[in-house]
């Protein structure tokens, strides 16, 4: 009993620090992920790294093609064998990927914010074919997920500095 009073009194002196030094969730009443949601255009996919990236980012931020803002982006993936045995045969393989973004003001062209974001997956070459082809999807596709939650979570934090 003792301890869970202290974890009350804690957390109570916790929040209402937050509270005192002008805390603002990003999601919250007034935070700046409100006026991100649909005011943002991700351009066209050209590839399936942009597909997924494009689909995550617009979960993400909410579908708007006549939107205030556009963001630009250019990804690039390298493969590289991480996992070798002593026969030289690769066992996994590592995806590096990047995304360097621009964020435009429709309106008057300016950019308004840049920046980029960096990541990695793995997965498995062993098995048929079939098994590597589709491991290496899903790595491709969790890679791009990652990519746009990092750019994401950055807009949301940095939106209150452009958006005005």
């Amino acid at each position: 009993m003792l301890l869970s009073r202290r974890h009350l009194l804690v957390s109570t002196l916790a929040l209402g620090a937050l509270g005192a030094c002008g805390f603002t969730p990003v999601h919250g009443p007034g935070g700046s992920a409100n006026g991100l949601n649909g005011n943002i255009g991700v351009a066209a996919p050209d590839d399936r790294y942009g597909y997924e990236m494009v689909k995550r980012l617009e979960d993400r931020l909410g579908r708007a093609p006549d939107a205030r803002f556009q963001l630009g982006y250019q990804i690039t993936v390298q493969e590289e064998g991480v996992g070798v045995t002593p026969g030289q045969v690769i066992r996994r393989i590592q995806l590096r990927g990047a995304v360097f973004y621009t964020v435009t003001d429709a309106t008057t062209g300016q950019v308004v914010d840049r920046g980029s974001a960096s990541s990695f997956t793995a997965y498995s070459s062993e098995g048929s074919t079939v098994a590597t082809s589709a491991a290496k999807r899903d790595a491709e596709k969790r890679l791009m997920q990652a990519l746009a939650d990092l750019i994401s979570t950055r807009l949301f934090a940095t939106a209150a500095d452009w958006m005005a």
